[in-house]
């Protein structure tokens, strides 16, 4: 099975017109990512430069994942959805067949 994170890369690079913010748990610790056009960049922590290691470990906790318009602006975010669950992220997936 692919690893979630590069699941939800294809996902925006399927729909560019997206950004995906997901709010994981990863040993007790909370971080935020946004996910655009393919590639992951946490906005808590240091990326690693290393696109081959998934910033969501398959131990993290997804807590919630928003879909927003691009290009994304934190200070006047575009939500299209939000407070998304896995099992509802993981219908969208499937719809595009990731």
């Amino acid at each position: 099975m692919i690893n979630i994170a590069k699941r939800l890369e294809a996902y925006t690079i399927k729909r560019p017109q997206e950004v995906l913010l997901v709010t994981i748990e990863s040993e007790g610790e909370i971080d935020e990512i946004a996910i655009f056009k393919g590639f992951s960049s946490s906005l808590i922590r240091p990326t690693n430069p290393d696109p081959d290691i998934p910033l969501i470990g398959e131990l993290a906790i997804i807590k919630n994942i928003d879909r927003l318009k691009s290009p994304y602006h934190p200070n006047q975010p575009s939500y299209i959805q939000q407070g998304l669950n896995d099992e509802e992220m993981e219908s969208l997936l499937q719809e595009l067949g990731l």
